[in-house]
């Protein structure tokens, strides 16, 4: 198959049957692999800060744990599409269990419905999304004061906080209790789990500095730029193979940045069925196929960040 020159519209068009079967296929090892991974870097970092606890510790744990705590939203968004586990009940529990609770989250259920519709409408006028991409591209100026915002805790504050009235709200204080432990009552039950393990260590002060430190300032930045990467300032917002970008990113990025192949977004919207470990290989396909020149990518986040912003 040689790369097409009219519009493509479905897998098909751009892989064989064969292909497109293969990259389906979901490997539950896989997928538990990366569960345990995410979580094994968490833990195995708050052990290492807890027993050397200094600024530079605590500072690097910080960029670490707020980068795998967006891992854990990039497999809960697997998890949407289905794609960590071929059961159903399995792939959507370890998505509200293991994923969402341990912060603010709950079922996938909610995030599923709303996620599809950014798929059938992607950078359209109905595309629930849109308003991620439509600012861009800005200059940077903009770009430097979102920056700030979100690695000074503003955004953090806000959006959490948001989350949090939203949860305990009602007309009266029995009832804002009640929705709200029935909400969150899970959430905050797993968070005292966390502190007081981090207690018994002797370091009670470390839950807040290596959980909710990291999700007010690092994670919020680096989900930032996961935002605009996506679909930030694309080239033709009706073009499958461009209105989506892909990042190639160096390991050092993968580590801080884009975890679980999160920056192979145009390769998963072009096949939202491929789990993320595959889709390196579909990107390489894809190039060798000769559809490189008319894909958006862009080789690193500084690449990237060039395009979006206006001189």
């Amino acid at each position: 198959m040689n790369a097409q020159t009219g519009p493509l519209q479905k897998p098909r068009d751009f892989l064989t049957p064969q292909e497109i079967r293969s990259l389906r296929a979901v490997n539950p090892l896989a997928s538990w692999w990366a569960i345990v991974h995410c979580w094994g870097v968490i833990i195995g970092t708050w052990v290492v800060v807890t027993v050397w606890t200094n600024p530079l510790t605590i500072l690097l744990g910080i960029l670490i744990i707020g980068t795998r705590q967006l891992g854990l939203g990039v497999l809960s968004h697997d998890a949407a599409h289905f794609t960590l586990f071929g059961n159903k009940e399995l792939n959507d529990w370890t998505a509200e269990w293991l994923m969402n609770r341990p912060l603010l989250g709950a079922s996938v259920l909610s995030y599923r419905k709303y996620h599809l519709g950014h798929h059938k409408f992607t950078q359209q006028t109905n595309d629930p999304d849109l308003y991620l991409s439509k600012p861009f591209p800005i200059n940077r100026e903009s770009l430097q004061r979102k920056i700030f915002r979100d690695l000074t805790g503003q955004t953090g504050f806000k959006q959490y906080g948001g989350s949090f009235r939203e949860a305990f709200k009602g007309d009266t204080f029995s009832e804002a209790l009640f929705r709200g432990m029935q909400r969150l009552g899970p959430n905050i039950a797993i968070n005292l789990i966390f502190l007081t393990s981090f207690a018994l260590a002797g370091k009670w002060y470390l839950y807040f500095l290596l959980w909710w430190a990291p999700a007010l300032t690092w994670n919020r930045f680096v989900t930032r730029l996961r935002n605009i990467a996506e679909h930030g300032a694309v080239p033709d917002n009706d073009d499958r193979l461009r209105n989506t970008r892909t990042v190639v990113a160096n390991w050092i990025e993968r580590a801080f940045i884009a975890p679980y192949r999160v920056n192979y977004h145009l390769e998963h919207h072009l096949l939202v069925s491929c789990p993320f470990y595959r889709l390196p290989t579909m990107h390489k396909l894809l190039i060798e196929r000769g559809f490189g020149d008319r894909m958006e990518v862009r080789y690193g986040y500084r690449d990237m960040l060039r395009q979006v912003v206006r001189a």
